[in-house]
C-alpha cells in the first residue's frame, strides 16, 4: 500500500512537474512567426497551430490550461509573436484578442490598380486578386450606381487596418462602407456615379483642395458646351485598363481608342478613372461658378485658368518658360 502511495506521488509530482515546464519555460518562436486563428477553430484547432508555429511546445498543455482557467472565448485573428513568452502569455493574448493589424493606406486619387499594390505590400494578399475583387464585387455599390463596371471610384482612401483573417472582399466592403459614409456626410445622394467620375477627375488633375471646385467648373463647362474634356488622366486610365500604360503620355496615346479617353469621345468616361477624396468629391458636387473653359499648370503646384483658347495658349507658354522650354 505504501508503495501504491509513493508511486502516486511520484507521479502526481512529475505530472505537476511537467506541466510546470511546459507552461512557465518561456518558448522563443521563429522571427516574426505570425499565426492565423479563424472563426470556428476549436481549443483543440489553435493548440495545434501554436504547436506547428514553435509558439509552444505541449498541445495538450494549452488545452488543460484552458480547461482550467477557462475564459468566455478565444478570439479568432491574426497573432504576431516577436519574443519569447511563457504558455499562460500565449493564452492571454488570445483571450484578450490581441490581434496583429496590417495598416495600409490608401491616398487620395488612387486607382484600383494601386490599392491592389498597396495591399499586396502590406501583405494582405496577391495584387491580382484584388484587382479582381474590385472589377467583380459591383453589388457592392449596385444600389448607388446600377452600371457600375467595376469598384473603381467608391475604394474610399484612407488609413484602414485589417487582418488576414478578413477576406480580400470583406476589405473592399469596408471601403466601400466609407465611401458611404463620407457620401452621406456631404450630400451626395442622388446622380452618384456623375459626381464621383467627375470628381475622380478632378482629384487627378489637382493636388491642391482650395482649386479644386474651380477644376471642377471648367470640365462641367465643357460638358454643357459639349466640348471634349482633353483630361490627360482619363487617357492614362485608359491605358492601365488595358496594361499598356508605359509611365508618361506621348502624342500618340491621345488617339488611344476607349470610351475613356477624353480627347477622342466627348462627355464623362463611362466610370471614374480613381478614387477621389471627400474634398475631390464635394468639388463636384459643388463646383465654382466661371466661365473658364481651360487651365495649365503654373509650375508652383498650381493652375492658370482662362476663358478662351487664345488666353490659354500665352497661359501654356508662360508655363514652358518657366521651365525653360521653348
Amino acid at each position: 500500500m505504501r508503495t501504491l502511495i509513493t508511486l502516486f506521488l511520484v507521479a502526481v509530482f512529475a505530472v505537476g512537474g511537467w506541466a510546470a515546464f511546459q507552461a512557465y519555460t518561456p518558448v522563443m518562436p521563429p522571427a516574426h512567426i505570425s499565426v492565423l486563428l479563424h472563426t470556428g477553430y476549436s481549443t483543440r484547432r489553435i493548440a495545434a497551430e501554436l504547436k506547428k508555429a514553435g509558439v509552444i511546445r505541449s498541445e495538450l498543455a494549452f488545452r488543460l490550461w484552458h480547461s482550467t482557467h477557462r475564459k468566455p472565448s478565444l478570439k479568432a485573428g491574426e497573432y504576431l509573436f516577436e519574443r519569447e513568452a511563457t504558455l499562460p502569455q500565449v493564452y492571454e493574448r488570445i483571450a484578450q484578442g490581441d490581434i496583429y493589424f496590417h495598416e495600409v493606406t490608401i491616398p487620395e486619387g488612387y486607382t484600383m490598380f494601386d490599392i491592389a499594390k498597396a495591399m499586396e505590400d502590406a501583405g494582405l494578399g496577391p495584387a491580382a486578386d484584388f484587382v479582381h475583387v474590385a472589377e467583380t464585387q459591383t453589388q457592392l455599390i449596385s444600389d448607388l450606381s446600377p452600371d457600375a463596371k467595376s469598384l473603381e471610384g467608391y475604394l474610399f482612401p484612407n488609413t484602414y487596418q485589417f487582418t488576414r483573417t478578413q477576406s480580400l472582399e470583406e476589405m473592399a466592403e469596408v471601403m466601400v462602407h466609407e465611401f458611404r459614409q463620407v457620401a452621406q456626410q456631404i450630400g451626395l445622394n442622388s446622380d452618384v456615379p456623375r459626381v464621383v467620375t467627375m470628381a475622380s477627375i478632378v482629384e487627378k488633375e489637382t493636388a491642391a483642395p482650395e482649386e479644386r471646385p474651380r477644376v471642377a467648373s471648367v470640365y462641367y463647362n465643357r460638358l454643357a458646351r459639349r466640348v471634349a474634356l482633353d483630361a490627360d488622366p482619363s487617357v492614362i486610365y485608359a491605358e492601365l485598363l488595358t496594361g499598356t500604360y508605359s509611365g508618361s503620355l506621348h502624342h500618340a496615346d491621345m488617339a488611344v481608342n476607349s470610351p475613356y479617353n477624353t480627347y477622342r469621345f466627348p462627355g464623362l468616361p463611362p466610370g471614374p478613372i480613381g478614387n477621389p477624396g471627400k474634398s475631390a468629391l464635394e468639388a463636384a458636387l459643388h463646383p465654382e461658378s466661371t466661365k473658364f473653359l481651360y487651365f495649365v499648370s503654373d509650375g508652383n503646384t498650381h493652375h492658370r485658368f482662362s476663358r478662351s483658347l487664345e488666353e490659354h495658349n500665352r497661359n501654356v507658354a508662360a508655363y514652358r518658360r518657366a521651365l525653360g522650354l521653348r
